[in-house]
């Protein structure tokens, strides 16, 4: 057996001469035997050559699309009782999550209605839906938020939404509902068909550092201490048997 490695144009190259290359007529059975090994070599390292490059190929095109060029949607939420533990047990913090751009995520307490579930009474069983799209002016992927919960309105960036009302988010967006506060910021890619979702407790309200506040809002202290809105959870908030309530001190 020739001992060499035949890669790319020259196996291409040796083949050909193979092929067109006249044959004596009278050949030895060890030259045939030879000769027949030698082709099959060029073949095989032929062959071998592009199932390696499209192999490559194929995994860094994969690579590219899956992981470099995802939209990202970094939700990071704050709540003056969230020290007491229990109102996030069910969202994946610290993990990334990836999702179809087909369908909308919707956040709520029923875990089975929503995408992503608050373990907190107070909050509506579909409380708001976040929305993938695009437009023919843009490659990025957008999202639009819309108001679920029939309690009460959703305010965006200081801008009301009721019941059923959606409103375009802006790159970075102040959402707040009840006592939650949440900042949601978009990190841009080019993937079409999917994108990325990752939750972050903040340790303060986002509001006090963008110096935001609704109108008729009273301050929450950084205490924990209960006042008179969050005294009555129980009383305000709908009864069910499967909820999970927060603890009181």
């Amino acid at each position: 057996m020739w001992d060499f490695w035949v890669t790319g144009e020259a196996a291409r190259s040796a083949i050909r001469d193979l092929c067109t290359k006249p044959k004596p007529r009278h050949i030895s059975q060890d030259h045939q035997s030879q000769t027949l090994k030698c082709e099959l070599f060029i073949t095989s390292c032929h062959l071998t050559d592009f199932i390696r490059i499209f192999t490559m190929a194929s995994m860094s095109e994969t690579i590219e699309t899956e992981e470099s060029l995802l939209t990202v949607l970094h939700i990071k939420i704050y709540h003056p009782q969230q020290s007491c533990k229990g109102l996030y047990d069910l969202l994946p913090l610290g993990l990334r999550r990836r999702h179809s751009a087909d369908y909308p995520l919707r956040l709520g307490r029923d875990a089975q209605a929503c995408t992503y579930s608050l373990a907190d009474p107070r909050v509506s069983r579909k409380q708001l839906g976040l929305h993938p799209f695009r437009t023919p002016r843009s490659p990025d992927l957008l999202f639009s938020i819309q108001n679920l919960s029939q309690r009460g309105p959703l305010s965006v960036n200081g801008s009301l939404l009721s019941y059923l009302e959606t409103m375009n988010l802006p790159d970075k967006a102040l959402i707040r509902f009840g006592e939650y506060e949440m900042l949601i910021i978009r990190e841009s890619g080019e993937a079409k068909a999917s994108f990325e979702v990752d939750f972050e407790v903040l340790p303060v309200a986002p509001s006090r550092e963008t110096c935001t506040d609704m109108p008729g809002k009273a301050p929450v202290m950084d205490t924990g201490s209960m006042n008179q809105n969050t005294a009555g959870l129980r009383e305000e908030g709908p009864q069910e048997t499967d909820e999970t309530f927060i603890c009181y001190s």
